[in-house]
């Protein structure tokens, strides 16, 4: 059973006899169900009856289910009611839309709205330019999802994609002052996705085109860069990658080796695994192997299309063959971006002495961190239950708030460099460890830096919009 862990906590709300032990005989329970209790506070006292809310910790649904039976087995116990903090946390949705200047007079309505609002919609008309500093579309992101790969959870489509669109809102905001918008699309056709952006364009500054399933988020993405002239990034590919340059910047360092002579074996040729080959091969690293369902991927193998046709002529220049067990002997580093279990502690132990492994899978890693803490030199995930956390919420706000504040037309392969220096940077010398390879996500300074640098990189590459 996974650990207890806040995603799955609940709120108990328990009638008990006010009778000495009552209490201690429910904590008891709850502890022996492999509760963990963060909190219990008095509701009211009503006479012989004392109710009580009992916050606990469970590792998944069905075992919350089982705290609340056990807490009905004991005696002088009443449960009325349990409460997923998750789901209420979500109650309405987790955002909403405020006016920044104040409508407290007719003076106030006369320059927001009618009339005085026609003067700035001529301005525009008259200097099109101009949209970029009288509207929202100075500071705003689209967030578009067709609902095909939420999370890990599948093709779970649109509605179901909205609250991870709005948590992803709520980062934009939190961490860069963004305001970005959950856009979910009732289709599942790369060209209708492709038509309703490029219509929808006109409002935003930026599009972060978020958990759309591989290959089409790769036509999605390549056709909206062509026919936009402002940024189009999809996170899933392009964060993941620049987080995952950054890690292994400054795990490199730990171990005392140099990219351009460590060979890489990522494991997933999704979105995420083709941006994490590319950039990795930007940054000068030495070897790479990418594995799929059918082994690893290379030039004659098959007849490959699209991203995975680059892989084939872009990576494992040696052209070897089989699976990712086979290619981690003696490799340096293992990048997973599959799924849970794909490898072993005994398929570790045969890479290079200081290993480097960053398994990413959610919520289930490749292989677990405690079963091979005793092999590997450097471990990350992409859970925040362990150290090293490979966490996209470091990457994509400083991006998009870099490119914004320049005025960029898109997003490099320099400036997703530059962000990933940035990042690792954010990591000082003297902090650097095995378990901290990587900042915080509650680091405040990282998304400024990141900020910073991919707007100066975008000044250098000339890709930036003049307003005068």
């Amino acid at each position: 059973m996974a650990q207890p862990n806040v995603s799955h906590s609940v709120t108990i709300r328990v009638e008990l006899s006010n009778t000495p032990g009552s209490l201690g005989r429910l904590t008891t329970a709850i502890g022996e169900a492999g509760g963990n209790i963060l909190g219990i506070d008095l509701v009211e006292v009503e006479g012989e009856r004392i109710v009580r809310d009992v916050t606990v910790l469970a590792a998944d649904p069905d075992h919350a289910q089982e705290i609340r039976e056990r807490a009905e087995e004991v005696q002088g116990v009443h449960v009325r009611s349990v409460l997923d903090r998750t789901l209420r946390l979500h109650l309405g949705g987790k955002i909403e839309v405020c006016g920044k200047a104040p409508l407290k007079d007719r003076d106030d309505l006369s320059m927001a709205y009618t009339p005085g609002v026609a003067r700035v919609s001529m301005e525009i008309a008259e200097r099109p330019v101009s949209v970029h500093t009288y509207t929202i579309k100075a500071n705003s992101v689209a967030i578009v999802s067709d609902g095909s790969a939420v999370l890990g959870l599948g093709n779970i489509g649109p509605h179901a994609a909205i609250p991870v669109m709005e948590g992803k809102a709520q980062l934009f905001k939190e961490f860069a002052g963004i305001d970005a918008f959950p856009i979910c699309l009732k289709t599942s056709s790369p060209a209708e996705v492709i038509a309703a952006v490029e219509a929808m364009e006109p409002v935003f500054g930026g599009i972060n085109l978020e958990d759309i399933a591989a290959p089409a988020c790769f036509e999605i993405e390549e056709a909206l860069k062509s026919r936009l002239d402002i940024p189009v990034f999809h996170d899933d590919q392009h964060g993941t990658a620049v987080v995952v340059l950054a890690a292994l910047r400054n795990a490199a360092k730990v171990v005392d080796r140099k990219l351009d002579d460590m060979t890489v074996v990522i494991a997933g040729a999704g979105a995420a695994g083709v941006a994490c080959a590319k950039i990795l091969n930007n940054a000068g690293v030495g070897r790479i192997l990418v594995s799929d369902r059918k082994g690893l991927i290379f030039s004659g193998r098959e007849e490959f299309t699209g991203a995975k046709l680059w892989l084939a002529e872009s990576t494992n220049q040696d052209r070897r063959m089989g699976d990712v067990s086979s290619a981690l002997v003696g490799a340096d580093v293992f990048v997973g971006v599959s799924g849970p279990g794909i490898v072993t502690a005994a398929d570790i132990a045969t890479m290079n002495k200081r290993s480097i492994v960053f398994a990413l899978a959610n919520p289930t890693p490749e292989v677990m961190p405690d079963e091979i803490q005793d092999i590997a030199a450097v471990i990350a995930t992409g859970r925040s239950d362990f150290p090293n956390q490979i966490n996209n919420v470091l990457c994509f706000p400083g991006i998009f708030r870099g490119a914004l504040d320049a005025r960029a037309m898109s997003i490099t392969e320099g400036m997703k460099l530059a962000a990933a220096d940035a990042i690792s940077a954010a990591v000082s010398e003297d902090e650097l460890s095995p378990s901290y390879v990587i900042p915080s996500v509650f680091n405040r300074n990282v998304a400024t830096a990141v900020a910073d640098a991919v707007a100066r990189a975008a000044q250098a590459e000339g890709i930036t919009r003049h307003l005068s």
